[in-house]
């Protein structure tokens, strides 16, 4: 999983707490990352139509979407980016021996196994689950 989820996860369970358009520096400044981090996060999300834009003095990006209906997995598919992911692969389809020959495939298949799985549960979480754990009382957190 990626910084960018974190941060369009963030963003978007601020603007639907705010409920009003933010600039991408007063998201950024919330989310305690760099404007043009923002800019980037958010035109995924303009894209995947989970945010409008405007420009002008009361412009800036506003939620869209009811937040019970938004998911993480959707923003997740918005992000295009997987929730597990190899980046290095050992072994060689080439080598005579079955491990080394065989490994690279065998984690492949596992790690989509636990991407699908993730994004399973993403499906279940809400922006609206999200703001409700942050602003549920103190006494009902564990």
């Amino acid at each position: 999983m990626t910084g960018e989820f974190s941060v369009a996860v963030h963003a978007l369970v601020y603007l639907n707490h705010m409920q009003r358009p933010l600039t991408s520096d007063a998201l950024a400044e919330n989310v305690c990352t760099h404007p043009a981090r923002i800019r980037k996060v958010m035109a995924k999300l303009k894209k995947a139509e989970l945010v409008f834009t405007r420009e002008g003095a009361d412009g800036g990006y506003t939620f869209l979407g009811d937040p019970h209906k938004i998911n993480l997995a959707q923003i997740l598919t918005a992000l295009e980016t997987p929730v597990v992911e190899l980046t290095w692969r050992s072994g060689n389809l080439d080598m005579e021996c079955l491990v080394a020959s065989g490994m690279a495939n065998i984690m492949d298949h596992i790690c989509e196994e636990l991407d699908d799985t993730c994004k399973q549960k993403l499906a279940q979480i809400s922006i609206a689950d999200i703001d409700a754990q942050i602003f549920r009382p103190k006494s009902q957190n564990i």
